[in-house]
């Protein structure tokens, strides 16, 4: 995983998709629809952790290229095609 700076995992982070009724600065959910927390970044041992991807496999190192993910959406993308294998059930995240 790339080492970020703090500027650029916040701009990513306001990338998510802000779900109503939960505070944006701690929750939200990736193009996936699995819920990511803010302070998981990078911590593949929780179910909320996330990681910054590459929309465009090498394409340039800008933010329009980034995107946040849920960190087992981000790993299942061994082909460069997003597979939206994790998802929100409720308040969990769940594999399909």
């Amino acid at each position: 995983m790339a080492n970020w700076s703090d500027e650029i995992v916040q701009k990513v982070w306001e990338k998510c998709k802000i779900v109503s009724n939960n505070d944006p600065a701690k929750w939200r959910k990736d193009q996936c629809e699995a819920w990511i927390a803010r302070n998981q970044y990078g911590n593949r041992n929780s179910q909320y952790g996330w990681e910054i991807d590459h929309i465009s496999p090498g394409g340039p190192d800008l933010i329009s290229n980034h995107r946040p993910l849920q960190w087992q959406n981000n790993t299942d993308k061994s082909d460069g095609r997003l597979k939206c294998n994790v998802t929100a059930s409720g308040t969990k995240n769940v594999e399909k």
